[in-house]
């Protein structure tokens, strides 16, 4: 097994993938070949020809940019990612795009390029397969025993969420978790030098790492050191691969300028001449063709294997298997809505409170639905009673305690979403989404169904004032495509909302939730409530005005309402409490339900822009906050806003006239 020389090969197709796409980044392939080389053809327990085998040890390429060394390395050890694709880098349609995406290629564990998120969400994975093994494995049959390899960079290394997920990670002992750190000391600016000179290594130690460092060219030294970090115990391991960026390019590697460009025709003609490859584009030796082989015969040996140990173990353990089932396949209880808690017309109760009660009902029918927090369970209600929480020494809980970690958690479940078997949910206060905004892209990027739960949803939120009272943060998450954001009126509201959430498979949500008590309404048409948007108030003489609202201007929205009733005016109340779920039924329910013959007033204590797009071809104002709060008791700063019914229906008369 020539792993130099299977090196080799792969910095030829690197070269020439990003020569021929005219764009990419050479230098992390070129250099990082031999780590790349010894995990896929040596270290890696993987399946090629089927990539989804539950217990394959994954990959994670962090430093996405690096694109072409895994696109080499998949196609390589047998995947089917034909060679025709390498030609096609970073070309429209492609199978082999510019940064790695979830999806699209197969044997791509996560969508990676914004650099240290697959690190968090290698741990989030690392997480998962200990949770896994405590609820499945048995004594003789160890279903669940995988690791998390994961390739990182120094620019990896200096962005914040790589220290938030690393410090959770030695935490928790996570010892089947092993990052091998590509330390080129080269940026795009330059020496790394020039703005990152800390020791990585003490870094990580203090973590509570089991750190190694090798010569990240030498294949034996990479072996044995993975050797040694997987007979670790109770460490996660870091093994700092000391390497020269764009290795083997006779005249720019160890630059700057290898980094993000192609070499240059005479640069990778150079290159293969000094490796000792002929000219040939896209050259796969015999040899590596042998290798391709052997790979394959290995995984599919090894999942064989698996496959009768999983077998035997369903036969023995009936009831785990139908769990495993279960959680796997994401199935849900047909009569789970009748499970969730009731809620009396009138009854106050704020939604973050309403949602902790049907968090704890839904646990109660869903065994893997877990959750947690950044350090704000008491706050946000997401804590699931007497399910236990994951520490070091205990895998089995369902809660998460993440810290104050807000970017890396977001990350972390996004991992163990990808790994499947658990529905995962996180939460903290909705101003401090903004920690969480690149995960939450992501989540939706990659179609993944986490549920993020964020509380404290405007300036109701009193006296903590404009630092954390949320303004723009309600409609910048209704920007992210593919994000369903759910903001409930009431407790019957939220039990709808966290219906919704859990039957959403194909891409995240986010509850947005109040500290502030809201009464319970009776609703017009709670029958289309699952629509995201529907009439809670059916005007009582002819309709003159409609107001639409989201949250906690709903129940404004209807004292409203009564009001102007009193004096005439026949109007109705709309909630959208989700607009993406509104906005995706048909064109005749949603004008039954926001005639455009008559005005419209919308209402939203935050950003309020968004709202012109429910309803097109209607006159239309939009009462909205488009200013940071004031620090004051939740109702003086309302009204000092100008949330009042009184307020409202100045504002209402004045779009009527």
């Amino acid at each position: 097994m020539n792993l130099a020389h299977m090196a080799n090969i792969v910095r030829g197709l690197s070269a020439d993938g990003v020569e021929k796409a005219g764009s990419g980044h050479p230098g992390l392939p070129l250099g990082c070949a031999e780590i790349g080389s010894v995990l896929y053809f040596d270290a890696l327990r993987h399946s090629p020809q089927n990539p989804d085998w539950p217990n394959r040890d994954r990959f994670v390429l962090s430093a996405g940019h690096g694109s072409m060394l895994l696109y080499s390395l998949l196609h390589l050890s047998g995947y089917d990612l034909p060679l025709e694709e390498l030609k096609q880098f970073r070309q429209l349609g492609s199978q082999t795009p510019g940064h790695p995406e979830y999806g699209d290629t197969i044997g791509v564990e996560t969508t990676t390029g914004p650099l240290g998120q697959g690190l968090a969400n290698a741990v989030g994975m690392a997480i998962a397969e200990r949770m896994l093994a405590e609820r499945f494995n048995r004594p003789g049959y160890p279903i669940v025993d995988f690791y998390t390899y994961v390739l990182c960079g120094d620019g990896c290394m200096m962005e914040g969420i790589t220290a938030e997920a690393s410090s959770l990670a030695g935490h928790l002992k996570l010892d089947k978790l092993i990052v091998i750190y590509d330390s080129n000391r080269i940026t795009i600016e330059g020496s790394t030098d020039i703005a990152f000179t800390e020791s990585v290594k003490d870094r990580y130690l203090a973590y509570g790492w089991h750190v190694q460092e090798v010569d990240g060219h030498n294949v034996d030294q990479l072996k044995e050191a993975i050797e040694k970090a997987k007979q670790e115990q109770n460490r996660p391991s870091l093994i700092i691969a000391e390497t020269q960026i764009g290795k083997g390019a006779p005249n720019k590697a160890g630059t700057a300028g290898v980094h993000g460009a192609p070499l240059g025709k005479d640069e990778v003609a150079a290159l293969k001449q000094a490796l000792g490859l002929p000219e040939t584009e896209f050259y796969v030796s015999e040899e590596a063709d042998q290798m391709r082989n052997q790979v394959i015969n290995k995984g599919r040996e090894q999942e064989e294997s698996w496959n009768q140990l999983f077998n035997e173990w369903r036969e023995k353990y009936p009831e785990l298997a139908a769990q495993w089932d279960q959680a796997f396949n994401l199935e849900l209880p047909e009569d789970l809505a009748s499970k969730m808690p009731q809620f009396a017309v009138g009854e106050s109760i704020a939604t973050r409170a309403a949602s902790g009660k049907v968090i704890n009902a839904l646990a109660k029918e869903i065994p893997y639905l877990i959750g947690g927090s950044a350090d704000l369970a008491p706050s946000n209600n997401t804590h699931i009673d007497g399910g236990g929480n994951v520490q070091a020494d205990d895998f089995s809980g369902r809660n998460f305690n993440f810290g104050v970690r807000e970017h890396a958690m977001a990350a972390i479940m996004n991992g163990i979403s990808l790994t499947g078997g658990f529905r995962i949910f996180g939460g903290t206060f909705l101003v401090f989404s903004d920690y969480m905004r690149p995960s939450i892209r992501l989540s939706a990027l990659m179609g993944q169904p986490v549920i993020y739960v964020l509380t404290h949803d405007s300036i109701y939120v009193g006296e903590d004032g404009p630092t954390h009272q949320p303004i723009e943060h309600t409609e910048s998450l209704r920007l992210i495509p593919n994000l369903w954001v759910y903001r409930p009126a009431d407790a019957e509201e939220t039990v709808q909302a966290w219906l919704a959430a859990m039957k959403r498979l194909n891409g995240p949500s986010a509850i947005i939730l109040t500290r502030q008590g809201l009464p319970t309404m009776p609703k017009h048409d709670a029958a289309n409530m699952d629509k995201g948007g529907y009439v809670l108030y059916k005007e009582q003489k002819p309709l003159a005005l409609t107001i639409v609202a989201a949250g906690s201007e709903v129940s404004l929205a209807l004292e409203t309402a009564k009001r102007l009733e009193a004096e005439g005016y026949g109007v109705r109340v709309v909630s959208i409490f989700c607009r993406e779920e509104f906005m995706a039924q048909d064109q005749d329910y949603r004008d039954q339900v926001i005639p455009t013959s008559t005005p419209v007033l919308a209402v939203e204590v935050g950003v309020g822009s968004g709202w012109y797009s429910v309803c097109p071809g209607a006159k239309m104002q939009v009462f909205s906050l488009d200013q940071f709060g004031r620090s004051g008791k939740a109702a003086d700063v309302a009204e000092y806003f100008g949330f009042t019914p009184e307020n409202l229906v100045v504002e209402a008369k004045k779009l009527l006239n």
